[in-house]
């Protein structure tokens, strides 16, 4: 498989392209002269909000950058299939490509846990940039999709989820007996570990929840969409990290571009290689837009009358040593998850993170 150009190449083929055209674009223009633009059917996951928006402009741009020999027509969360229906839709040519939350993936590839954040994992988008383009990351990852005959173009940066709260959480023993709608998973397992009584709800089902008093605190995605999801009328708090630290249980929050195999292997070289540089750009473009929606709902939260509460440091060491035997646990069940996890382990461990600790490991072992 062809490396992928760097992040800087990537942004001077892309600047230079509307005036060195004699390279890579020069085979575009010929194509759309001749009437022969492909245009990719490409759902993503978000259903509406900043989130669409920021997609379908994206895609709006792709056939000016390739002077119309690759197209992408966007559709929405459910327009074409469900979520969970997404990566069979790309294997059976129904969709051309999709642009899904990563952790979808895991029904097929139960490694996919590991291709984006955990509790207490991982905790700033350029670590994952780090993991998937420089520890080997990408090469795994797109092993595990050709297998399902996908092609795993790259991750795409989204931002952390948040807890919104009927009660204060000012420490992590304030989620003890809490009611709380979580995703399942290794997350659910964290908070079941601190006492909390988790369920698993879906994102429409969390405001009449939260209303009713079914559930006392819910997880959600970021600032943004949780506003508009009306969270502020039924909730008075919002639980966060430490500052710096937004969210203990998925501070980053991972998109990726996936195409399938007979699609990806249509394009040329070329037109491959412009795939690869534009999910770059996207994911720069995508998580900066979402940040700015954020910022921008953070104001809104205020005028309510909701109040941040944060965790301390001293919790985030404890929720750490609760998380750690639940990674292994989870990293356990299957070769390729112990591999990823292992390449993940060695950063945070390292000099340059020091999230873990060789006493919190200790008695640990992965079966790889």
């Amino acid at each position: 498989m062809k490396q992928l150009t760097t992040r800087r190449q990537a942004l001077r083929t892309l600047a230079g392209a509307g005036t060195v055209g004699a390279a890579t674009l020069a085979a575009p223009h010929i194509a759309s002269a001749q009437g022969q633009t492909t245009t990719w059917k490409i759902q993503t996951s978000w259903p509406g909000g900043a989130g669409l928006q920021i997609f379908k402009d994206w895609c709006a741009t792709i056939a000016e950058k390739t002077g119309g020999e690759l197209a992408f027509q966007p559709f929405g969360a459910n327009d074409v299939v469900g979520d969970f229906q997404l990566f069979d839709a790309v294997k059976n040519g129904v969709l051309d490509a999709v642009n899904p939350f990563t952790i979808y993936a895991q029904g097929i590839i139960p490694a996919a846990t590991f291709l984006t954040s955990y509790p207490l994992g991982m905790r700033n988008p350029h670590e994952w940039d780090v993991f998937y383009y420089s520890l080997g990351g990408l090469e795994i990852a797109r092993e595990l999709y050709a297998a399902q005959n996908m092609m795993f173009v790259g991750p795409v940066h989204h931002g952390p989820n948040i807890i919104h709260s009927k009660v204060p959480i000012r420490s992590i023993d304030d989620f003890r007996g809490r009611k709380m709608r979580l995703p399942g998973g290794m997350v659910a397992e964290v908070f079941t570990e601190i006492g909390a009584e988790t369920t698993v709800l879906p994102g429409s089902e969390i405001f009449p929840a939260l209303e009713k008093g079914t559930i006392d605190v819910a997880d959600y995605v970021g600032p943004a969409v949780n506003y508009a999801l009306g969270f502020s009328q039924v909730t008075k708090y919002i639980s966060m990290g430490p500052p710096g630290f937004m969210s203990l249980y998925q501070p980053v929050d991972l998109m990726d571009i996936t195409v399938g195999m007979d699609a990806w292997n249509a394009l040329s070289p070329q037109m491959q290689q412009f795939v690869e540089m534009e999910t770059h750009v996207y994911s720069d473009m995508h998580h900066a837009a979402i940040q700015k929606a954020d910022q921008e709902a953070w104001a809104k939260f205020e005028a309510d009358g909701t109040e941040i509460t944060r965790l301390s440091q001293d919790d985030v060491e404890l929720m750490t040593e609760v998380a750690v035997p639940i990674w292994f646990n989870y990293a356990n069940r299957d070769k390729d998850s112990a591999r990823l996890f292992k390449i993940q382990l060695d950063y945070m461990m390292s000099g340059s993170l020091g999230y873990v600790t060789p006493e919190q490991v200790e008695g640990l072992e992965l079966d790889l």
